[in-house]
This record gives C-alpha cells, structure tokens and sequence, in this order.
C-alpha cells in the first residue's frame, strides 16, 4: 500500500503520524511510505532518519495526498487539507466529529474512507488509541491549571501543594477515566487536596483502593457537582462519551458562583467541552477569563509534549495502520469489529452513531459501508 504522512498543520501541533521506526515496519511489509519534508522535526526526526529506513521525502503536502492511498495523520484534517482527500483515500487519525459540523460536511463531501482513533475499541470495549493521549493529556492537565492558578495569569494565586502552614488546593476531577486517573495521580504528587466525581462506584471504588483517604471519591451527582465546583481551587474536566459531544455538566451559573481567580482546564474540549463556557484555544493563546475563572481549552493539549505524545500514540496506532496497510480497509474492517468501530464517515455516509445524533444527519451503520469500498 502506499502511505502518506503529512506535515500537521493546527496551531503549535509538533506531533507526527509515523516515527521512523513505524516506518521501517510498513518497509518490511513491503509497503511504500511518503513523508512531506520536515515532518517529523517538531520532535526530532529528521529527513534523513526516515530515508534511512526507506522513506521516501516529498516536498508538498499536495504531493503526500497524490501519491497516497492511506493517510496517517494525529490530529482532524484542516480545511485545506480535507480539500486534497478523495474517494481513494484511507484516512486514520483524531477525528472528534461530533461538535465539529464542517469538518464532517467536508468528509462526507470528500468521499473518503474515514477512521477515527478515538472511536476504535479493544475486546473488553476500552479506546485503545484515544488512551495514550488521554494520559498525556490528563497529566498535562494539571501542569495547566497549576500555571492558571498563578496570579499574573488571572489566577488565585494559590500553590496547589501549599507549603507547611498554608493548606494546599482543592483540585476536582471530574470522571475518573484515563484522563480523571492520570489528572489525579499527578495532583496527589503535588500534594493538592483531590476529589473525584464519577457515575461509576467501580471506578470510585478502584480509585480508593490506590489511594485511599489520600483523595476524596464521591458519586457524581448534580447536587455534588455544584458543591465541589463552586469550593474548588482547580477543576479538571474529564469527561468522555465516545464519539459524541460531551455533556455540559458545568454551567454558566456555576462559572459565575466559583471563587474568582479559580480555574478550569477542559480536557473534553475535543468533544466540545464539558463547561458551557468553554470554547477551544489554542497553545498560542491557550486561557481567557469568564466572570473571574480561568478557562484553559486547548484542544490539543498533548502537542505541547509532542515527542512523548508521538511515541506513545504509535506504539498504540501501529498493529491497526499495519493491518490496514497489509488487508486494505475493507477486509481490514470485515475482519475486525474494533477496527470497524472506528469508521466515521465513509463513501460520503455517516457512520458513527453518536456524530450522526449530535449533528442531526442520517446514520447507515458501518457494517452495511463495507460493500461500497
């Protein structure tokens, strides 16, 4: 198969879709890799490193896109690369469609065979490729708000392990998911005071058993959502319903009643965030200020640490881009359902049930796609 790697493009996105050593296995399978020049230096991987395992480097991104019949990508296609995608093409890469309406009309007016990393499952229906950037992210997460907190930046002003004599800061997590797990394992290394919310006592109860009354879990309900927010120092938005748009468990009244100078970091702002407030930023202009809370919603928060970021999303997306490589999408796909789950968009037909109700659009379930590829 011919496979192509562009450049990324979104604001201070450094990441890349293959490293050398990815590349170097689709060479041994016998498959063709185009890289667009400078691709990979963001996180030190020079032009040189993937020709010496048989790459071939090419000046454009148009280039990458003529060449390829597979595009590995990390974060959504821009606008002016979802323009260069045709019916030939296997995309795989971050989609997140469901808040994002005119990236999904492009796909389905593209043609293209779609697959979202975060919609492809395991057998016990965990999201094996959206996890290791939901670690990065959760960590980073903290790291942020700490940053939010300090004073130039609108904060409170508080440290969030307080020193001798001074309480630390009340940090909420909400979800104890990867993003929630990962938020609170580097809050409790700090010293904060932590609570976590969750639906699931499982969870709650797995939680408890690492770190016992180091952290606080609690039932996540309305009720103690408004509690916990509103004495917050630090909130931790780490929600996540697959494929579809996160629901707004933090409302513009909450905002308002917080203590002034706290903070919010919105991890689900890929999903269009979890605080009504919230709009998606930028690392180059990453926070803004509503009614005295600082919001960070960068969307693409693990781009800041790209070369981790990239090495770990690889040893997750590489046996799937090689099975897609080694079968072709659709006996890839027929073969196997988790790598199916992760169809989204397909022959200009939805087929993601969550970014068809967020968006209103008819769904044709992905098994049914098969036969037009």
């Amino acid at each position: 198969m011919l496979i192509g790697v562009p450049k990324e493009i979104k604001n201070h996105e450094y990441r890349v879709g293959l490293t050398p050593a990815a590349v170097k296995e689709l060479v041994n399978h016998n498959h063709q890799v185009f890289i667009e020049t400078t691709a990979g230096d963001g996180v030190g991987f020079s032009d040189a490193d993937y020709q010496a395992v048989g790459a071939t480097i090419l000046d454009t991104a148009e280039a990458v896109f003529e060449k390829a019949e597979m595009i590995v990508k990390v974060k959504e296609p821009q606008a002016v690369e979802r323009k260069r995608l045709t019916e030939k093409h296997t995309l795989f890469t971050y989609l997140h469609l469901a808040p994002d309406v005119p990236q999904t009309e492009d796909l389905i007016a593209s043609g293209a065979t779609c697959i979202a990393y975060e919609t492809v499952t395991d057998p016990a229906g965990r999201l094996p490729l959206l996890a290791p950037m939901s670690e990065v992210a959760g960590r980073m997460s903290i790291q942020a708000g700490a940053h939010c907190l300090e004073k130039y930046c609108g904060g409170r002003g508080v440290l969030l392990g307080g020193v001798p004599g001074v309480e630390p800061a009340k940090v909420v997590v909400l979800g104890g998911g990867v993003v929630g797990k990962n938020a609170t394992a580097m809050a409790v290394g700090l010293g904060a005071d932590v609570v976590v919310l969750d639906k699931s006592v499982d969870v709650l109860r797995q939680l408890d058993l690492v770190y016992g009354n180091r952290i606080k879990t609690v039932y996540s309900t309305e009720q103690a959502i408004t509690d916990h927010v509103l004495s917050a120092d630090l909130v931790i938005g780490g929600i996540l319903i697959p494929g579809a748009a996160a629901p707004k468990l933090i409302t513009r009244e909450h905002i308002k009643a917080m203590k002034p100078g706290a903070a919010i970091v919105d991890v689900a702002i890929d999903q269009g965030g979890c605080v009504e407030t919230s709009k998606p930023t930028t690392h180059a202009d990453p926070i803004y200020i509503v009614d005295d809370v600082v919001h960070y919603c960068v969307a693409n928060m693990p781009g800041a640490v790209a070369r981790t970021s990239t090495m770990a999303l690889n040893n997750a997306t590489l046996p799937f881009v090689i099975e897609l490589a080694n079968k072709g999408a659709k006996r890839a796909m027929a073969e196997n359902p988790h790598l199916l789950n992760g169809l989204n968009v397909c022959r200009g037909k939805v087929t993601c049930e969550s970014v068809s109700v967020a968006q209103g659009l008819d769904y044709v379930p992905a098994s049914e796609m098969l036969n037009a590829l």
